[in-house]
């Protein structure tokens, strides 16, 4: 996001913010994102892109290099072998945009989250 901004009100907003080529990028990823979890909503947490569908499923956000992805530890976790050739942390992962961007793999991912927030959804239900 352009820091001379105010912070975007919607993902459309914020995809608008970026270059072109970004944009794409972001348009794309989005697309992954939706046709992967079609009932989640779309919404801006910590000024950037979230998904949501009983709780957070994912965040991503375009920066100067890279882009990030951030599915939570238990995404990182479980897809650890095919995200270990890029950067990242306990709960994020970096794309650099010099390299292609792994539209298949943030697919299986959020359906990975998907999966994850109805179970901890319906175990919680279960409790009551």
């Amino acid at each position: 996001m352009k820091s001379s901004q105010t912070a975007p009100e919607n993902i459309n907003e914020y995809i608008e913010s970026f270059p072109n080529d970004i944009r794409e990028i972001l348009e794309k990823i989005r697309a992954a994102i939706r046709k992967a979890a079609p009932e989640a909503e779309e919404a801006i947490k910590y000024q950037i892109p979230t998904y949501t569908l009983k709780g957070n499923l994912v965040h991503f956000a375009a920066y100067k290099k890279h882009i990030g992805f951030y599915p939570g530890s238990t995404g990182i976790e479980r897809f650890r072998y095919e995200l270990s050739a890029y950067e990242g942390a306990k709960g994020s992962v970096r794309f650099p945009l010099d390299k292609p961007i792994p539209f298949d793999l943030i697919s299986k991912i959020v359906k990975f989250r998907v999966k994850e927030n109805l179970a901890i959804a319906e175990a919680k239900r279960k409790k009551k």
